[in-house]
């Protein structure tokens, strides 16, 4: 339902600002698409539903295009923001319910206008929600997402720190040499998403069972993502618990996924998912997340004495320094230097002098696949 009041209200929208014509307030838009929709016979429907999913959907169009104009005139951070765009009924929707339009009881959650529903609780709130969210995905699950306040949990503090360096084969390796790595769901069942994608692209668009497969092609994706976010929660908390300080490096994820040979690998690994998980549970409890920049060259420097022997091939995983004779995994060393970057230790050594490294080469069967920075 809130799917049609967006996308009226953002045509209309999108028509007035073509023509030229002063842009519609918030308020008058809720009177337009919501009050007076209502008395025509295309829309009496809306009578049937509850006010509060129709007047919030409106809300997050009117923050959505004020985020658009502040992105536009440099007043927000970050990277640009596009404007709002057309939702799809197959996509994920979305209903929200604002104290008044919902009650929260033992097993059942009673919706304005919709009933009590059962529902499994996934954990217990911590405190009184102050508004729910009804999320139905593309595979056609639902959701309930509640909004709480609660207290920041700060854990006992500790004086190990770490550095982590993201790869493709390796997920991550630590600076104390651990290495995780990834479940890389997609990559164990690209038979099965192919065999799908095949199946749905022999349907006619339109059809029962186009639609049928379409939704087994989403269940599937569906279970990726879970099988995925769960891994990087459980290794982002255990992180987190376990260290004072987290270093990063900033990765250009974006740029990454332009190059056809690995995009998809890098898409399976979530490595941007990892680094907002660390942001907000570092943030929760109390611990130091840092980022590196990009440009720190971590894999060419020598982290016992310093030196930096110049680029090294990604076929390169081991290497070693003519200038101290350390010899390093390409990984572990580049992790040590981030935790350095980051400000957390020093070099056991001091600065070597103006030599070359030479590198080994990785075995042939790992060169294609063992690509991490």
């Amino acid at each position: 339902m809130s799917v049609w009041r967006v996308n009226d209200s953002l045509a209309f929208c999108q028509q007035r600002y073509k023509s030229g014509e002063k842009k519609s307030t918030n308020s008058e838009l809720q009177k337009l698409f919501i009050t007076q929709a209502k008395k025509t016979e295309e829309r009496e429907w809306l009578s049937e539903v509850s006010n509060i999913p129709l007047q919030q959907s409106l809300n997050d169009l009117n923050q959505a295009y004020q985020n658009f104009f502040k992105s536009t005139k440099g007043q927000q951070k970050g990277r640009p923001i596009k404007p709002p765009k057309f939702k799809s009924r197959k996509s994920k929707q979305t209903a929200r319910f604002t104290k008044g339009g919902f009650k929260v009881g033992q097993h059942k959650v009673y919706l304005a206008k919709i009933g009590k529903l059962k529902i499994v609780w996934s954990r217990e709130l911590p405190t009184a929600p102050s508004s729910v969210t009804v999320i139905k995905d593309s595979a056609h699950r639902y959701f309930l997402s509640f909004v709480v306040e609660i207290q920041t949990e700060i854990l006992p503090k500790t004086d190990n720190s770490v550095g982590i360096n993201l790869g493709i084969k390796t997920f991550a390796t630590f600076s104390d040499g651990t290495k995780v790595d990834a479940p890389k769901p997609l990559k164990k069942r690209i038979k099965k998403l192919r065999k799908l994608s095949k199946s749905l692209s022999h349907k006619t668009k339109g059809s029962k069972r186009y639609e049928k497969a379409r939704v087994r092609v989403a269940k599937f994706h569906a279970k990726l993502k879970d099988t995925r976010t769960d891994f990087l929660h459980k290794l982002s908390t255990e992180i987190i618990r376990e260290n004072q300080t987290i270093v990063l490096e900033d990765l250009n994820v974006s740029g990454m996924l332009k190059n056809r040979k690995l995009s998809r690998a890098i898409s399976d690994l979530g490595w941007r998912q990892f680094r907002t998980f660390l942001e907000g549970k570092a943030e929760k409890y109390g611990r130091d997340f840092r980022v590196i920049s990009r440009w720190e060259p971590t894999s060419q420097i020598c982290s016992n004495c310093g030196f930096k022997g110049g680029k090294l091939d990604l076929k390169v995983r081991e290497w070693e320094c003519l200038n101290c004779g350390s010899k390093h995994d390409r990984d572990e060393n580049a992790a040590i230097n981030i935790l350095v970057a980051g400000g957390q230790s020093e070099t056991l050594n001091g600065r070597g002098g103006k030599r070359k490294t030479t590198a080994k080469a990785a075995a042939a069967c790992e060169t294609s696949t063992h690509r991490g920075a």
